[in-house]
């Protein structure tokens, strides 16, 4: 099986979905500060950022071919 740097964005996509749908009732609940909510999505939201760059830059590399 093979996983392209796209299904690895819709992973993270919704990944990032499922966090900032649940980590806002773990902060209501105590069971995770807002700063831990906060620097968890940012990491991902950086993830998705090198892989879309990561995206891009094998699109381009495709055109030269």
């Amino acid at each position: 099986m093979s996983i392209t740097t796209r299904d690895k964005i819709q992973a993270i996509k919704r990944e990032l979905g499922f966090r900032k749908k649940v980590y806002p009732n773990l902060v209501l609940a105590k069971r995770m500060t807002q700063t831990q909510a906060d620097r968890q999505i940012a990491i991902f939201e950086e993830i998705l950022k090198d892989y879309e760059d990561l995206q891009q830059r094998e699109n381009k590399q495709m055109k030269l071919f």
